[in-house]
C-alpha cells in the first residue's frame, strides 16, 4: 500500500502528469477543477485509493495566476534547471511496490536499497520531480 502526505509538485504538462500518476503509479483523481476566476487555472490532485485525506497537487508551470510575474519567472527558471519537488511515497514493502510499479512502466533511477531509516528507491516523474518510495524501519 502506498501512502503520501499532501504535497505540491510543479509539472510541465498536467495531462501527462495525470496519466503518469493514475496509470503508472496507480493513484486516483481527487479533484480536477478549472477556476475561471483565476484565469482558468486548473486545480488537479491525485491520491491513493482509500485515503481521501492525502493527495498530490499537480501544479502547472509557471504556477497559478495568483503568483506575481517575478515568482512565475523564478518557478520557470528553477524547473528548467531541474530544481524540482520531492514527494515521499511510503509503503509496507519497498521491494513489492518497486516490482508492481516497474511492471506498470515506471522507470526507476534507483533500485531498492537499505538505508539507516529503512529501505527505499527512487524515480522521476515526466516533469523531473524526484519521487522516493520508502519503507520505514521498525523502531
Amino acid at each position: 500500500m502506498i501512502r503520501i502526505a499532501t504535497a505540491q509538485l510543479w509539472v510541465h504538462d498536467q495531462e501527462e502528469a495525470l496519466a503518469f500518476y493514475t496509470k503508472k503509479v496507480g493513484l486516483e483523481v481527487r479533484a480536477d477543477v478549472t477556476l475561471p476566476e483565476m484565469g482558468n487555472f486548473r486545480w488537479l490532485t491525485v491520491g491513493p485509493a482509500g485515503q481521501e485525506d492525502v493527495a498530490i497537487v499537480l501544479m502547472a508551470i509557471p504556477g497559478p495566476p495568483v503568483l506575481d510575474a517575478e515568482t512565475q519567472s523564478q518557478v520557470r527558471e528553477l524547473t528548467a534547471k531541474g530544481a524540482t519537488g520531492t514527494v515521499f511515497l511510503s509503503t509496507d514493502d519497498c521491494d513489492a511496490a518497486y516490482q508492481e510499479l516497474s511492471d506498470r512502466g515506471v522507470e526507476f533511477n534507483e533500485e531498492p536499497t537499505d538505508r539507516p531509516y529503512g529501505r527505499d528507491c527512487g524515480f522521476r516523474d515526466p516533469s523531473g520531480n524526484n519521487i522516493r518510495l520508502t519503507q520505514l524501519a521498525e523502531l
